[in-house]
C-alpha cells in the first residue's frame, strides 16, 4: 500500500508513503487513499483523521506528469474525476481532517491539503498549483476550493501565475491556520484535541452549515443553519451540555 494507515490515540493518521518520488500522486495512491478513507470511515473510536507524508521534503508534490503524458480526453476526465471523487470523500467523512504539511504541497497535493478541513503547516512548507506552467488547470477541485478558502482575487491570481506560497503567506492569507515551529504531529494532535472532545454529532452538524453556506444564498443558508441546530438540540449530548453548565461541572459527552 501507498498510503499507511495508523493511530494516534483516538486519530487516524494516513501517510501519503512514497518519499522517493516526494510522495506525489499516482493514481494507484489515489485508490489507495480512497480505500484508506473507506477504512478511517468504519474505524471505531476515531475523533479526527490526520494527512501527512512520508519523509522530510514534501507532503505532496503533486500528480506524477509521466501518467499525464499521452492519454486520451476520456482517459484524462476519467482521472480528474477519480482525484475529485476521492477529495470529496475526504471532505465528507463524518470526522475532520488536518493536513499536516511539512514540506511540498504542489499541484494535486496543494489540492489534497484543500480538501482536509484545517491545514498546519511547518515553516518549511510551500504550497501552489502550477498546472499553469504546463499548459492545464488544477482538476482535482483546486479551481473550487481555493477562492472558498482565501477569496476569488487571491486564489485567482496564484493560479494564473503558477507562484509558490510560502508558511508565512499562506497562514496571512488563511490558506494554513497555523505555522507551526516544533514537531507537526504533535501540534495536529494538540489542535485537533481542542475539538475532539466535543460531541461528534454536534462538530459534524457544525462543519456541515458552514460547508453548505458556500455553495448556497444567505436565505437558504439560515434555513440549513436552522434545520441543523434543531437536530443538534434533539440529541442527547445538547441534553448533558445545557445540564452540565446549569451544573457548573464538564459535560459528558456520549456521542448522541
Amino acid at each position: 500500500m501507498t498510503v499507511g494507515f495508523s493511530r494516534a490515540g483516538q486519530f487516524a493518521v494516513l501517510t501519503l508513503d512514497r518519499p522517493e518520488a516526494l510522495n506525489s500522486l499516482t493514481f494507484e495512491i489515489l485508490r489507495d487513499l480512497s480505500a484508506a478513507l473507506d477504512q478511517v470511515a468504519l474505524e471505531p473510536g476515531i475523533r479526527a483523521l490526520m494527512i501527512v507524508g512520508a519523509g522530510e521534503k514534501a507532503f505532496c508534490a503533486g500528480a506524477d506528469i509521466k501518467e499525464l503524458r499521452n492519454r486520451s480526453l476520456m482517459e484524462q476526465r476519467r482521472g480528474s474525476e477519480l482525484g475529485q471523487a476521492v477529495f470529496s470523500k475526504l471532505d465528507s467523512l463524518s470526522v475532520f481532517s488536518i493536513a499536516l504539511v511539512n514540506g511540498y504541497a504542489f499541484g494535486g497535493g496543494c489540492e489534497l491539503a484543500l480538501a482536509c478541513t484545517f491545514r498546519l503547516a511547518s515553516a518549511k512548507a510551500i504550497f501552489g498549483l502550477p498546472e499553469i506552467k504546463l499548459g492545464l488547470i488544477p482538476g482535482y477541485g483546486g479551481t473550487q476550493r481555493l477562492p472558498r478558502l482565501i477569496g476569488e482575487a487571491r486564489a485567482l491570481e496564484i493560479i494564473m501565475s503558477g507562484r509558490n506560497v510560502k508558511a508565512d503567506e499562506a497562514e496571512r492569507i488563511g490558506l494554513v491556520n497555523a505555522v507551526v515551529q516544533g514537531d507537526l504531529m504533535e501540534a495536529g494532535i494538540e489542535f485537533a484535541g481542542r475539538m475532539a472532545r466535543y460531541s461528534l454529532p454536534i462538530l459534524e452538524f457544525a462543519r456541515r452549515a458552514v460547508q453548505r453556506s458556500q455553495d448556497v444564498t444567505l436565505r437558504e443558508g439560515l434555513r440549513i443553519e436552522a434545520d441543523l441546530s434543531t437536530l443538534a438540540y434533539r440529541t442527547g449530548d445538547a441534553e448533558e451540555g445545557m445540564a452540565a453548565f446549569d451544573q457548573k461541572r464538564k459535560p459528558d459527552f456520549k456521542d448522541a
